[in-house]
């Protein structure tokens, strides 16, 4: 399992029909949440996702829109009696933030709380797990603020296939096909992996919150299944794009074109677009056909990919 649930695609305020930006990654049994603006524990209660799972927070940048959210999910935690360690990557000045926080609350986490600063001017692997890795690289935006690629490890995967399984394959010999080695069974069979797996290429997401435009990005989101991006404005609207550094649907075409992602996803819509879908969506599609505009609630899922 590979999945995104879009639980906020608005910019800088909320209204009735929008929520400020977070998203929240399924990962097989890794719970991830990135951003975590305004509202964003409703909207987990909402479309039924339990937060008490999550046990790492990706924060982009400190402007509001993108944390705001953050102190009252952790402090619900707290109040639900969380014991599980939550891992936090983010700026450096959110650490001293929620210090602030909790000292004037006089509050004391019942669950470690381990905070790691995200470098602001270059790229950084937060996590490496046999599992998966979460990478963070600069963005250009008014502020610091850094985009971030999940990608299943190893590169490779291979998937038993059931119908070959029998008596004479022990843990060993399961671990050792799972992980692309030729073994022996019990007896001393060989087991070759080309006849006992499936093989699948490992997954990706990108995520490129506030920025604009910018090539120095395209190595980190080349080929990735799904890219997250920006599109703030349309392209009618570029000046207004210009003098706050965000992107439009035309550029966040462009950028995954240009990095030969296999789908696109848009968010961060400003509130002057009344119902933006099929607007973005249209103006993309020029550029890029494979382009979608997101939908607060959806859970979009990432396929595995067979390679032999």
């Amino acid at each position: 399992m590979f999945e995104i649930t879009i639980l906020g695609n608005g910019a800088a305020t909320p209204t009735h029909q929008s929520n400020p930006s977070a998203q929240y990654i399924q990962l097989d049994n890794q719970h991830l949440l990135i951003d975590c603006g305004e509202a964003t524990q409703i909207q987990m209660m909402r479309y039924g996702i339990k937060s008490q799972k999550i046990s790492h927070i990706f924060i982009s940048h400190l402007h509001g829109d993108h944390y705001w959210g953050l102190m009252g999910l952790l402090s619900s935690w707290h109040l639900q009696g969380r014991k599980t360690p939550v891992y936090l990557y983010a700026p450096r000045a959110l650490d001293e933030i929620i210090r602030l926080q909790l000292k004037a609350s006089q509050t004391i986490l019942n669950y470690a709380l381990h905070f790691s600063p995200i470098p602001a001017d270059s790229p950084c692997y937060l996590v490496e797990t046999p599992s998966f890795s979460v990478q963070s690289f600069p963005l250009k935006h008014r502020i610091d603020c850094t985009g971030f690629v999940v990608r299943e490890r190893p590169d490779i995967r291979y998937n038993l296939r059931k119908e070959m399984l029998g008596p004479t394959l022990g843990k060993a010999q399961i671990l050792a096909l799972k992980q692309g080695q030729d073994t022996t069974d019990t007896l001393g069979k060989p087991l070759r992996v080309d006849q006992y797996t499936y093989k699948f290429l490992a997954r990706s997401y990108a995520y490129c919150s506030d920025t604009m435009p910018d090539e120095a990005i395209t190595p980190y989101l080349h080929g990735v299944d799904l890219l997250y991006h920006e599109t703030t404005f349309l392209h009618q609207d570029l000046d207004k794009a210009l003098a706050t550094l965000h992107s439009t649907a035309q550029q966040a075409a462009q950028v995954a074109h240009d990095a030969q992602v296999k789908r696109l996803l848009m968010g961060h819509f400003s509130v002057r677009y009344e119902k933006p879908a099929a607007a973005f969506e249209a103006e993309a599609r020029r550029i890029f056909a494979e382009s979608y505009a997101s939908v607060e609630g959806h859970t979009y899922h990432i396929d595995s990919q067979a390679v032999g």
